[in-house]
């Protein structure tokens, strides 16, 4: 990988366009928050293909192509949820694909350290127990509606993490947990309580979570 790769280049862009949504979140900015936090994900879905590409071995064609399908998805979760179109359950359903398609992609990339996997699953039940309780309790005292939603994608957002484990990639391991870390955040925000600071923590997490994705290609 060159001085001048595209995986350099991107890297460097994501991360000021991510910055700058974080500033965004914190100011309540929604203005710029409606630029900056699709902007970021092409961004890091590119760094991804990149990253896919780089070198002289690639990353499997079939890895790829789920990687890509699932950053599609966060792209459409992220336009979904923004306050400007604020469509909660499509954008669930969309990250809920989305990560359908990282657990192909981990597949894909091998599960080769299965211990790992293991370790992760022990850490998502005690996430289920201690955080998915509660969210889950809440979304039904909002809407009745949102419980099987909500279960749904805290069983898929935690097969996710696993398989993402179970690769024993660095970047897949720190990507997938983010992940979780993001979305137990977000979903105690939307029905637990809400705190100052979740709306920045929830996107640095959140793109935290999509760079380790996106490297996990490399």
């Amino acid at each position: 990988m060159g001085a001048h790769s595209p995986v350099v280049a991107l890297g460097i862009a994501a991360a000021i366009v991510c910055a700058v949504n974080w500033a965004s979140r914190w100011r309540g900015s929604r203005r710029l928050e409606l630029f900056t936090k699709p902007t970021a994900t092409v961004l890091i879905a590119a760094l991804g293909v990149a990253c896919a590409v780089d070198g002289r071995e690639h990353a499997p064609t079939a890895a790829l192509a789920a990687g890509i399908v699932g950053f599609v998805c966060c792209l459409a979760g992220d336009i979904a949820l923004l306050p400007a179109v604020d469509r909660f359950v499509v954008g669930l359903g969309a990250f809920l694909v989305g990560h359908l398609a990282f657990v192909v992609m981990f597949a894909v990339l091998g599960l080769d350290v299965w211990w790992l996997g293991v370790i992760a699953l022990g850490g998502a039940a005690v996430v289920a127990a201690v955080v998915g309780r509660p969210i889950v309790a809440g979304a039904v005292a909002k809407a009745p509606a949102y419980a099987m939603p909500v279960r749904a994608y805290l069983a898929v957002i935690s097969v996710m993490a696993v398989v993402g484990w179970a690769t024993g990639r660095p970047a897949a391991v720190l990507g997938s947990a983010s992940f979780v870390a993001s979305d137990s955040v977000l979903g105690w925000e939307q029905f637990v309580s809400e705190r100052r600071w979740m709306p920045v923590v929830i996107m640095v997490t959140y793109h935290g979570a999509l760079a380790g994705l996106a490297l996990s290609l490399l």
